[in-house]
């Protein structure tokens, strides 16, 4: 059993859970994914690991309810546990020296992006982080983000902290004014195409993680299939990030709009 050490409440449906997992605490890298499945009839879940200690030996977690089994997890307090936490999985970003790079997160993409910022600057990059949100209250990870940017840029669509505008508005911003090398972009799937047609035009080389579409996360149910340069890949298997400019953002919106 995967017991819950700790807590803590982002928003009303966002929530963060630090599990104790030490062997996946020990080998997880920037970018793995594991799958919790609370009880024995519970469903399979992939969430992308946020954080890991690996002294406490705990990994976290970064939830939003968005229907009946995230609904449990989220419900899940202090001492409880998960019946199975399996991981880490999925290929780790690929984390070298590139100069500058720009990480943007949308609401709770900026969880799994948090890993990669930290990874980008220990690598010896300049990182910039674009954070962005509907409003205030939904911006997560702020001072954990800004521990490992040289600059962080916070964007709300109502203008309630930060600049109001949307995440392409503080991208492009940036790519006025200084060399950008590559930008990571985890967030929903419409945020993460628009962040593609930007950066294509800028010829900016662009990574984007798709793990909002995965379902089972092993490749066997089929539902993560998306297209990629003309070929259909997996992406619980072959990714989850992939190179955005080759992403087909648009058969992959629909194919999410099935699940509603």
């Amino acid at each position: 059993m995967y017991k819950i050490v700790k807590k803590e409440y982002f928003s009303e449906k966002v929530v963060r859970l630090d599990v104790e997992a030490p062997l996946i605490a020990r080998s997880r890298k920037p970018g793995n994914f594991v799958i919790v499945r609370v009880g024995e009839g519970g469903e399979r879940i992939p969430l992308t690991i946020a954080d890991a200690d690996v002294a406490k030996g705990t990994i976290t977690l970064v939830v939003q309810a968005v229907g009946p089994s995230t609904d449990i997890i989220c419900g899940l307090g202090e001492g409880d546990c998960f019946s199975d936490v399996v991981g880490p999985l999925g290929h780790p970003t690929r984390i070298e020296k590139y100069g500058t790079v720009v990480c943007c997160g949308g609401g709770v993409g900026v969880a799994p992006l948090l890993p990669i910022i930290k990874a980008m600057k220990e690598a010896g990059n300049r990182v910039v982080s674009v954070l962005a949100a509907r409003s205030k209250d939904l911006i997560i990870l702020e001072e954990q983000v800004a521990q490992y940017s040289d600059e962080v840029i916070i964007m709300t669509d109502d203008g309630s902290y930060g600049t109001k505008g949307l995440v392409t508005n503080g991208v492009e911003a940036v790519i006025n004014r200084e060399q950008v090398d590559l930008v990571v972009t985890i967030g929903p799937a419409i945020m993460m195409k628009f962040v593609a047609l930007l950066t294509k035009k800028y010829e900016v080389p662009t990574l984007c993680s798709l793990n909002t579409i995965m379902v089972d996360g092993t490749g066997m149910c089929g539902a993560c299939r998306v297209s990629v340069g003309g070929k259909t890949r997996f992406v619980c298997v072959d990714g989850p990030e992939f190179d955005a400019h080759q992403v087909d953002f648009d058969q992959m919106l629909m194919r999410l709009r099935a699940y509603k």
